[in-house]
């Protein structure tokens, strides 16, 4: 197993995939440090392990002091950060006519910025490595759009073309990129939807057919657990009954 005693960053990781997440890789035996604004939830997680073995601050991955904070963290804890995933996200869709600028610019800081920040974070530190492994959760939704998801789709197929870039600047260094797409799943993504209507309807598909968000861990977990001259640059899962 290549997990065991990987330090990993993770974003977004006090509930849904980022939580999920935390407790796969911590079981098997990773060192994590984790960041999200939720700090009790954190506390819970690094809680159910020995100590040591989890860190954790608040972290909100608009403020890039506050994303390097995170990463810093790691690599002063552990002495080094083998893995980073940029998990955090929202999703309040809405179509364009609702002119929800707040909500779209909001997408834009935390799916965009918030993984450029990340990214900015630890690229230094694994170029010095000279080795590294950088995952983002991407969507179904940077693949295709449908009406409501126009401004969340955008910020998803931004997703796919700065991690694409990622792994072609980086190949020299050794370091490893991996988007995780997700179709429907059963988080608390929908609470993010301001419109009822919509949030309503999100919320009926997340617990309706939604897989669970440990579905999502493993494949995270598959992606880090490869040889070294492996990369899994993607990975697209639906629920088997989600059509789109």
């Amino acid at each position: 197993m290549t997990i065991k005693n990987k330090v990993v960053v993770i974003t977004g990781a006090s509930s849904g995939i980022g939580q999920a997440t935390a407790h796969k890789l911590a079981s098997e035996g990773a060192k994590l440090a984790l960041g999200a604004r939720r700090s009790d939830r954190l506390k819970a997680i690094a809680d159910a392990f020995p100590a040591g073995q989890v860190v954790y601050q608040t972290t909100d991955v608009k403020d890039k002091q506050s994303v390097a904070s995170l990463v810093n963290l790691a690599n002063d804890t552990f002495g080094r950060v083998d893995v980073l995933y940029n998990n955090a996200g929202v999703m309040p869709i809405s179509e364009l006519a609702e002119l929800k600028v707040d909500e779209w610019e909001n997408m834009i800081d935390t799916n965009v910025k918030g993984v450029l920040y990340g990214i900015a974070a630890a690229l230094p530190i694994m170029i010095k490595q000279q080795q590294g492994h950088i995952i983002t959760t991407d969507s179904v939704a940077g693949h295709l759009v449908h009406p409501g998801t126009a401004v969340y789709a955008s910020t998803k197929y931004a997703v796919q073309a700065i991690m694409d870039g990622l792994r072609q600047e980086q190949v020299d260094n050794h370091i490893k990129t991996t988007m995780i797409s997700p179709g429907v799943v059963n988080t608390e993504l929908y609470t993010s939807i301001s419109g009822a209507e919509q949030r309503a309807k999100t919320e009926k598909a997340e617990k309706g057919i939604g897989i669970a968000p440990e579905d999502i861990a493993n494949a995270v977990a598959y992606a880090i657990d490869q040889p070294e001259s492996v990369g899994i640059n993607e990975i697209l899962l639906r629920p088997i009954s989600q059509q789109l």
